[in-house]
């Protein structure tokens, strides 16, 4: 296992490298003068133009440079935003909760609903209900995002005004950062209308969940019926019928830890995709997250706030994709087999 997880992190460095001599290469063909692309100090003094030359190299080689590149970036040195003066990893520590409370809650209702609808797909004896779920299903994975984002928007938000369609709370509750997750700073609050802002955090949360969890929700479904049908048929299952155990004992004792291991896989390999419709949801939704964050800097040509962005969201889809390959192999037993065999 030390060998695996030795191999999973040299896989994770290595990409990580790759990853950022794309961007150090992608900075130098910025319109701008390269030191005001690394530091976002567009009329720097003599000064800082020295410093400049010196915290990257730039009288070096061009490996020295992507060397120095790599510790400044990787060191928390993004510089600062050509738009706002602040530093970049100032504001990025600022729009990263929105984001991963987006996510969460997100992939908590794509689990929690699809994991069922797919259970009962594949145990259902009815065609029409498993091809009402399927072409549901199907119908959900074909919509665009952005269509889906704007028409519930349009139809809950403006037209019977049930729900906000933008931010994360109402200006009016002046609630205390903790935490960084809405959510969680709105039940902390020592405040006497914490209850009434958390009950507005959660129809803010609404609208921007539901158009993001659509995806997930029927990859879910779908992958969720097919490991069903298939561990239904395999012989521990049917020893277990054939011992007398109910049929939700049956499901939820041995088939469906096995048919989750399958899901848990999807998700690794749906991150990227997933990761694109959280951009396109916070523009629409003026979600104050990463996503809506780079956009807005690629409007404003903030090269700094670009690299950053893109460089943390990647790393994370990498880091994310390794640990969750990591979780499958721990939790399957075919996948530990061979790994120790490999050993």
């Amino acid at each position: 296992m030390a060998k695996y997880l030795l191999r999973r992190l040299n896989l994770f460095l290595a990409t990580s490298a790759v990853l950022m001599l794309v961007l150090f290469l992608a900075t130098r063909m910025f319109p701008v003068d390269l030191g005001v692309a690394l530091t976002g100090v567009e009329q720097p003094t003599q000064e800082q133009q020295q410093q400049t030359i010196k915290a990257y190299a730039l009288d070096g080689s061009g490996f020295s440079q992507y060397v120095a590149f790599l510790q400044q970036r990787l060191g928390g040195n993004m510089g600062i935003s050509m738009t706002s003066q602040q530093s970049v990893a100032g504001e990025l520590v600022d729009v990263l909760p929105a984001s991963f409370e987006l996510i969460i809650v997100t992939s908590l209702m794509a689990l929690a609903l699809g994991i069922p609808i797919g259970v009962l797909a594949a145990l259902s004896n009815s065609k029409a209900t498993q091809n009402v779920i399927m072409a549901l299903t199907l119908t959900g994975y074909s919509i665009p995002v952005f269509w889906l984002g704007l028409s519930l928007s349009l139809w809950f938000g403006v037209k019977l005004g049930w729900l906000p369609i933008s931010g994360q709370l109402n200006l009016l509750y002046e609630i205390p950062r903790v935490t960084g997750f809405v959510l969680i700073d709105t039940l902390i609050a020592d405040t006497p209308y914490s209850m009434s802002a958390f009950k507005d955090a959660v129809l803010h949360i609404i609208l921007p969940a539901t158009t993001l969890a659509v995806f997930p929700f029927t990859v879910v479904v779908r992958i969720t019926r097919a490991a069903m049908a298939n561990v239904m048929t395999q012989t521990y299952v049917r020893a277990a019928e054939a011992r007398g155990l109910s049929t939700a004992m049956i499901v939820l004792r041995h088939a469906l830890p096995n048919a989750l291991i399958p899901v848990l896989k999807s998700m690794g390999l749906m991150l990227g995709a997933f990761t694109s419709y959280a951009i396109v949801v916070e523009v629409i939704f003026s979600w104050p997250g990463v996503g809506a964050w780079l956009v807005q800097g690629i409007y404003q040509r903030d090269y700094t706030v670009i690299q950053s962005g893109i460089m943390v969201v990647a790393l994370l889809i990498i880091f994310m994709s390794i640990l969750i390959d990591v979780l499958h192999t721990a939790t399957n037993p075919l996948s530990r087999k061979e790994l120790y065999a490999t050993n």
